[in-house]
């Protein structure tokens, strides 16, 4: 007879988390991060993080490919012409992982 044997799976997904300013203003250069770890390892190996990125009442999305910065953190630059309520998603693609987490945000007129 065979005897059964539990295997135990110890990968684990790799997470992400996006990370933008508290305030977006009007035509002003911000950073979106995607910030990718796999446990308590930073991932430095991501076959291709991009943000997918459109206003909320409007059907055309922008794809940006990001650069990676080290320690886990990809990113852009961005700077948005019309205010609203925007929405982000990053896709990452990782250690034969895909995760795409979305985070909603929004634009406002800049100080006078």
């Amino acid at each position: 007879m065979f005897k059964r044997t539990k295997i135990r799976r110890t990968t684990r997904t790799c997470e992400v988390v996006i990370e933008l300013p508290k305030i977006i203003k009007v035509n002003k250069e911000v950073f979106i991060e995607a910030h990718v770890t796999q446990g308590n390892e930073k991932v430095e190996d991501a076959k291709k993080v991009e943000f997918e990125i459109w206003k909320s009442d409007e059907e055309t999305h922008e794809k940006v490919l990001c650069e990676h910065q080290g320690n886990g953190i990809y990113s852009i630059s961005k700077n948005f012409s019309v205010e609203g309520d925007y929405f982000v998603i990053a896709h990452v693609t990782a250690r034969d992982m895909h995760n795409m987490p979305k985070k909603e945000f929004t634009v406002t007129k800049k100080a006078e």
